[in-house]
């Protein structure tokens, strides 16, 4: 029994593995907000990928307000890769079955691209190796120059602005 237990733990291990080291390429086909987009695969699989280490104001959506900001970022990164080949470096699966991945085009860190103009926050929660300091580095030199949502005296983070959202909008509250 405890044989067939190992066997499968080493599988789950080695399926999560194979996409946590894995690079993707392909074309981009939607980009639904600041820091999710559908990626088009040489095979014409699917993929929808959640920008690493970021996170980006939302977007309204048909049962949820938007923040401000949301549809600049939006747009911002549609600007940047929409309809373009980019490499999708996969570090991990989210709760939703998203990929998590480092954004490549043309050799550039869109990611961080995305944080270094002000249009998401550095996501600390999740960073990890040497995105850390590049990210953060990143959003501070961002909040020194005002650059995008920071113009704003004191913006409040999505992940906050998620949370007040599930506990009950409060009236009032420039988003």
């Amino acid at each position: 029994m405890r044989t067939v237990f190992a066997l499968i733990v080493l599988l789950v291990l080695g399926v999560t593995d194979c996409y946590a080291a894995s690079t993707v390429e392909g074309v981009v086909r939607a980009v639904y907000d600041g820091d999710t987009i559908l990626l088009a695969t040489r095979n014409e699989n699917r993929l929808k990928v959640r920008l690493y280490g970021i996170d980006a104001p939302e977007t309204a959506k048909p049962d949820m307000p938007g923040q401000r900001f949301g549809e600049i970022a939006k747009r911002t990164l549609m600007y940047k890769i929409m309809g373009r080949r980019i490499s999708a470096e996969i570090v991990d699966m989210d709760q939703y079955k998203r990929s998590v991945a480092v954004i490549r085009y043309e050799g550039r860190d869109i990611n961080r691209e995305m944080v270094a103009e002000g249009l998401a926050w550095a996501y600390r929660q999740y960073l990890q190796g040497p995105y850390v300091s590049e990210y953060i580095g990143a959003e501070n030199r961002a909040r020194s120059m005002r650059a995008g949502l920071w113009r704003d005296a004191n913006p409040l983070p999505p992940w906050e602005f998620r949370h007040v959202l599930k506990g009950g909008m409060r009236r009032g509250r420039n988003w």
